[in-house]
């Protein structure tokens, strides 16, 4: 039988039918799943939930006498959440904050680009150039991180891996931000952000931008990509210990089959499982020489699949998704209306009515005045939703020139 309870009801052991919210807003895979450990109570009511539905034919019913304890079950979770972040910059809007954050954008682009240039001439790498642009992206996401966001969707495909690195920093300071960690953290994040794929440099051009899928032999070179950047910078006392956390663990896995330590579980800090998150999603939604990005919110669903074959932590999966949005800054949606628009802001209360710029009519076949819809609010919104995400090259759309207009 379905029974609603409150969430002070909860006990090990019963069956969960039903949760009162969206998959976005709690911290499980399904929304169907039985109570096994003390820690499922804990994020559920955690979660702000206050009553769910249960199944008394798959589980207990809250007359019955609940599952023992074990010690093991018993023992609470640790949280996520480390540090409040002093978020004491002041709001700008997203029209406000994007002059600035393309031109720290850039700026960060020529840093890490000079360091790689440096470094590949036999010079000593001066990484203590990455701290001011840092400081100053991690500046602009506080103001407001759509504006910051949605410009790394702006690439060039010949300078990725530079334009990688600038949106892997960027991804690890908003990510390390709803999370809630501390600044200095945060700024350590995003500079183990900006170096992670330092080691690269010593990689061969013709493996790394070989325009099609590498030998076993061709990917076990790439594989030492990590263990060259990590000695790059090892001598530098500069660096900080989070930050080389990130270098040395973005490319290994929670199920233990990633590199190059294989490295599983507790093993890998917090940082690098969230470094592996980011430098993942990146990586997809980026054109590379060898392949088309994916479309972002096709590829956060991929990310919540190897979430739940062991590949990346679940609950980070999940907050990673709450910060960049189901439909991320700079994403092309198809509209009930049979209008598309780009998506220019993401309101963490809101994941699924982002803020619009709608920009073409799909009936006529052409661009249309641009029109910002909020589609949380029921007036501005009119009453429409989004549809399906779709690909701006079939309609020839630059989402740049709305991004930054």
């Amino acid at each position: 039988m379905i029974k609603q309870i409150e969430t002070a009801e909860l006990r090990i052991g019963m069956y969960v039918h039903k949760l009162e919210a969206s998959w976005v807003d709690h911290p499980f895979l399904r929304n169907q799943f039985k109570i096994k450990q003390l820690s499922d109570i804990n994020k559920i009511r955690k979660s702000g939930i206050k009553a769910i539905y249960i199944d008394t034919d798959k589980g207990l019913d809250i007359a019955q006498k609940p599952i023992a304890e074990s010690p093991a079950v018993a023992v609470q979770t640790e949280p996520v959440v480390e540090h409040k972040a002093n978020a004491s910059e002041p709001q700008t809007s997203v029209q406000e904050e994007m002059t600035k954050a393309d031109q720290v954008r850039q700026e960060a682009g020529r840093v890490i680009s000079d360091i790689m240039a440096d470094a590949r001439l036999g010079k000593q790498i001066d990484t203590e150039r990455a701290a001011p642009v840092v400081e100053e992206m991690l500046a602009s996401i506080f103001r407001n991180q759509d504006a910051f966001l949605g410009l790394t969707r702006i690439r060039q495909m010949d300078r990725y891996t530079f334009e990688h690195s600038v949106s892997v920093s960027a991804l690890m300071i908003a990510f390390g931000k709803k999370l809630q960690l501390d600044q200095s953290t945060i700024w350590e994040l995003g500079v183990g952000g900006i170096l992670h794929d330092i080691g690269k440099l010593q990689v061969p051009d013709k493996i790394l931008n070989k325009p099609g899928r590498l030998s076993d032999q061709e990917f076990d070179v790439m594989r030492l990509h990590v263990g060259f950047g990590y000695k790059l910078i090892d001598e530098a006392e500069t660096i900080p210990k989070r930050a080389r956390q990130v270098i040395l663990q973005h490319h290994e896995r929670l199920n233990g089959t990633g590199y190059p330590g294989r490295l599983s579980g507790e093993e890998i800090s917090l940082y690098g499982k969230m470094a592996a998150i980011v430098d993942v999603y990146d990586a997809i939604t980026s054109d590379r020489v060898y392949h088309k990005g994916k479309l972002p919110s096709l590829v956060l669903r991929q990310l919540v699949e190897w979430s739940g074959e062991g590949v990346f932590d679940a609950e980070l999966v999940q907050r990673f998704i709450q910060c960049v949005g189901i439909y991320p800054v700079g994403s092309l949606v198809a509209l009930q209306s049979q209008r598309l628009a780009v998506v220019i802001a993401s309101p963490q209360k809101a994941l699924l009515n982002p803020v619009l710029k709608v920009i073409y009519d799909l009936r006529k076949q052409r661009p249309i005045v641009p029109e910002v819809v909020d589609l949380s609010d029921s007036v501005s919104g009119g009453g429409d939703r989004i549809i399906k995400p779709v690909n701006a090259e079939a309609y020839n759309i630059r989402i740049e020139d709305y991004l930054t207009q």
